[in-house]
């Protein structure tokens, strides 16, 4: 008899997010077993009570989600977590990380880019490009080719970002950029097909004069639903919709997409023991949805 599917939600937060206990259970876990205020020191001993409950064959039934809103403790987590594996004994169990949906919210985003336009090659520019999601947006871009602008108010935030993504991807093609004033804004516009912007909530990153007065600009994409969005003239609903000539969507348009790969990464999960999902590997999967 097969085992029941036990999702083990490691959150850095004081208390475990609703959202995703519920879109596990939606996915197919029959348990959530959720932890709240994570600490390092904690992982090896969820860890080994993961690994150690169920024999080899047994572990693929039971998974590792990491979230919380910090995404850099989640990282953090990730690596404890893989620390304390025993893969040479066949004691593992397969990881997802998606701390504040940054991964599956990226994925999303850059799947839509890539149903308008080829990756490999395209010139784009990240707004908001130094938050976790804008992190995950231009990483992601890069694996596939795209020659990205990083921007960021302070061009001194968007280099170190830069020089991170590129100890993953060492031929990203990457320019940091300043888009704090109108004229930085502008210079980094200046030759782009895709915007993407993944800024904080309210924070209006791309007005629409200076979206309209670039005439390269093809597909923007805004990840902000809370009013004021973050693209000037783009509506929270859109989904490929066509406005003032240019391709638009949303953050409820490209949500849809990210709940799909949400869910499917989860239903993952349980396939086998051996997973790490990380970026890469959640836009992946929902290149194939």
């Amino acid at each position: 008899m097969d085992k029941r599917k036990i999702l083990i939600q490691l959150d850095s937060d004081a208390q475990p997010s609703v959202f995703d206990r519920v879109v596990a259970i939606d996915a197919g876990a029959d348990e959530v077993f959720s932890y709240g205020s994570v600490r390092l020191e904690q992982v090896r001993d969820l860890v080994h009570g993961a690994i150690f409950t169920r024999g080899p064959k047994d572990l693929k039934s039971t998974a590792i989600f990491i979230g919380g809103s910090d995404v850099a403790a989640g990282e953090r987590l990730l690596e404890e977590v893989r620390r304390h594996m025993l893969p040479q004994f066949g004691l593992r169990v397969s990881v997802l990380l998606d701390a504040n949906g940054a991964n599956t919210t990226a994925a999303a985003a850059v799947r839509a880019a890539s149903q308008h336009l080829d990756l490999k090659g395209a010139a784009a520019l990240v707004l908001g490009g130094t938050g976790p999601v804008g992190q995950r947006v231009a990483r992601l871009l890069t694996r596939q080719g795209t020659e990205v602008r990083l921007g960021s108010r302070q061009r001194a935030r968007a280099e170190k970002v830069c020089d991170a993504i590129r100890v993953k991807v060492p031929d990203a093609r990457l320019e940091p950029v300043a888009t704090g004033t109108s004229p930085e804004l502008q210079s980094a516009l200046h030759g782009r097909t895709l915007v993407i912007a993944a800024g904080a909530a309210s924070a209006v990153l791309l007005p629409r004069s200076a979206r309209t007065a670039c005439t390269d600009l093809k597909i923007v994409i805004d990840l902000n639903a809370v009013p004021p969005l973050g693209i000037e003239g783009v509506e929270v609903t859109d989904k490929g919709a066509q406005r003032d000539g240019l391709i638009c969507y949303g953050a409820i348009g490209v949500g849809e997409t990210k709940m799909k790969i949400h869910k499917a990464a989860i239903a993952k999960l349980f396939e086998s023991n051996d997973q790490i999902m990380d970026a890469e590997e959640v836009y992946a999967l929902g290149t194939a949805i």
